[in-house]
C-alpha cells in the first residue's frame, strides 16, 4: 500500500516504524531522522503530496483541527483521521464537556468562564484552557491561590478564549485508545502516560515524559472505559458527525470509578510508541477500514508482555528546547527502538532541536524488563543537556 504520513514526531515515528515493518511504501511531508530508512522524504503540502497514494495517515491534532481530512476526502482520497467536527472534541475542552454530559458519560464536575469573567477562586480547580495547547494547556491546582493564577496564565496565553474548571479528581490515569469507523470502536490495550516533567510526578505539566503499556486494570473499570469510547463514537454519530480514526479516551480511575478527563482524536504521544512495539500484525488495514468506515472484524494481535517509552528531553523542557549535536545513540534491535520526536539533520549531523527529543522504548516479558531494556537504551544516548525521568512505569 502507498502511504503518505503526516506529521515528523515521535508518535509519526512510531507509525512509519510499523507500517515499514509490513512493507508499504511511506512517503512523508515532513523531515524526520528517523524517517530516512522507511520511507522518502517528499515535502511540499499534504494535499500536493497525496496525489497517487492509497491512503493519509495524518499524526498530530492541528491539520485534523483544521479539515485535513474533510479537504483530501473531498478529493477522493481516503485519510485516517476524523473530520474537522469530530475533531472538535479534542480541539475544544468545553464543546467536549457539554458533549459528555449530553450523552451521560462519567466526568468531572465542572463550570466554564468565558473569556474576561470575573473570577476569584473558592477552592482548588483543574484549570483547561479552550482549544489545542500540544498537551500543555492544563493546569491541577492544590489551592485557590494557583487556581487563580493558572487562570491568569490562560488568559494570558489566549486571552479570548473560554476557560473550563474541572473538580480536582484523585486516582491513578490510564489512557484508553480505540480505531473507530463511524459506528465500531475496536480498542487497544491500556496505556498510561507520566505528563509531569520530574521524578515523582512533580513539576510542571508537558506532553508526556513517558508512557507504558499495557497497565493492569480491573476488568469493570476498563469495560467502563470501552463503553465510554462506544457511546462517544454513538452519540457522534446519532449529532451527524461521526467519528473516524482513533478515539482516545484519558481516565480518572476514581473510588467512584472511572471518570473521563478528556478526549483526543489521534494516537497518544508518547502512547503511540510503546503501543507500536506490542502491536503484532499490519496496522494499514485498520487504518485503511477506518478511513472507509469499514474496520476488520477481528480485535487487534498484541505480542505477549509489556512496551515502556521514556523520553529523552532538553534540559529546559516544557520552557526551552534543545540545540545540541546527538553524538550517540544505542542500536535499535527487538527489544529496544529510539523514535526521533525533535531532532534535525544538518549537514549529516542529527541534532537535538526539540523539547522532547527523542523517545526510548524498550520491551520485555514484563514491565520490569521492559522498563530495564528502556533505560539501558537511554544510557546510551548523548547530547548536551540531555534529562529525563528515572521513574517512567515504576510502582508508585
Amino acid at each position: 500500500m502507498r502511504i503518505l504520513l503526516v506529521g515528523g514526531g515521535g508518535r509519526e515515528h512510531a507509525l512509519a516504524w510499523i507500517l515499514a515493518r509490513y512493507g508499504h511504501v511511506l512517503t512523508f511531508t515532513d523531515p524526520n531522522p528517523g524517517f530516512l530508512d522507511l520511507g522518502t522524504f517528499v515535502g511540499g503540502t499534504p494535499l500536493d503530496a497525496a496525489a497517487g497514494v492509497d491512503l493519509v495517515v495524518i499524526g498530530p491534532e492541528a491539520p485534523l483541527a483544521a479539515g485535513l481530512v474533510d479537504q483530501l476526502v473531498a478529493r477522493g482520497i481516503p485519510a485516517f483521521g476524523p473530520s474537522a467536527a469530530a475533531a472538535r472534541l479534542e480541539s475544544s475542552k468545553v464543546y467536549t464537556k457539554a458533549f459528555a454530559l449530553r450523552h451521560g458519560l462519567p466526568t468531572a464536575a465542572s463550570r466554564v468562564l468565558a473569556a474576561g469573567e470575573p473570577f476569584v477562586a473558592e477552592r482548588p480547580w483543574v484549570v483547561k484552557l479552550d482549544g489545542l495547547a500540544g498537551g500543555k494547556g492544563v493546569w491541577v491546582c492544590a489551592t485557590a491561590d494557583e487556581t487563580d493564577a493558572a487562570v491568569t496564565q490562560a488568559r494570558e496565553l489566549r486571552p479570548g478564549a473560554e476557560i473550563l474548571l474541572e473538580e480536582v479528581l484523585v486516582g491513578p490515569e490510564v489512557s484508553v485508545l480505540g480505531l473507530s469507523d463511524g459506528a465500531r470502536v475496536v480498542p487497544l490495550l491500556p496505556a498510561r502516560d507520566h505528563k509531569r516533567r520530574f521524578d515523582g510526578d512533580v513539576g510542571p505539566n508537558t506532553g508526556g515524559m513517558g508512557a507504558v503499556a499495557p497497565v493492569a486494570i480491573l476488568p469493570d473499570d476498563l469495560a467502563v472505559c470501552h463503553d465510554v469510547l462506544r457511546r462517544a463514537v454513538a452519540g457522534m454519530a446519532s449529532e451527524g458527525t461521526p467519528f473516524r480514526g482513533v478515539l482516545y479516551g484519558g481516565f480518572m480511575l476514581t473510588p467512584e470509578g472511572p471518570k473521563l478527563l478528556e478526549f483526543n482524536v489521534r494516537f497518544g504521544d508518547p502512547e503511540c510508541q510503546p503501543l507500536m512495539m506490542l502491536l503484532d500484525e499490519d496496522l494499514a488495514p485498520w487504518l485503511l477500514g477506518s478511513a472507509l468506515g469499514a474496520l476488520p472484524g477481528s480485535a487487534l494481535r498484541w505480542r505477549e508482555g509489556a512496551a515502556c517509552c521514556v523520553v529523552v528531553a532538553a534540559e529546559g523542557y516544557p520552557e526551552r528546547g534543545a540545540n545540541a549535536e546527538i553524538e550517540a545513540l544505542p542500536a535499535d534491535r527487538e527489544d529496544l527502538v529510539v523514535f526521533h520526536a525533535g531532532t534535525t539533520r544538518v549537514a549529516g549531523q542529527v541534532r537535538a532541536t526539540g523539547g522532547r527529543v527523542l523517545g526510548v522504548v524498550g520491551r520485555g516479558a514484563d514491565l520490569d524488563s521492559a522498563r530495564a531494556n528502556a533505560y539501558a537504551g537511554v544510557a546510551h544516548v548523548r547530547f548536551s543537556g540531555a534529562s529525563w525521568r528515572t521513574d517512567i512505569g515504576a510502582a508508585p
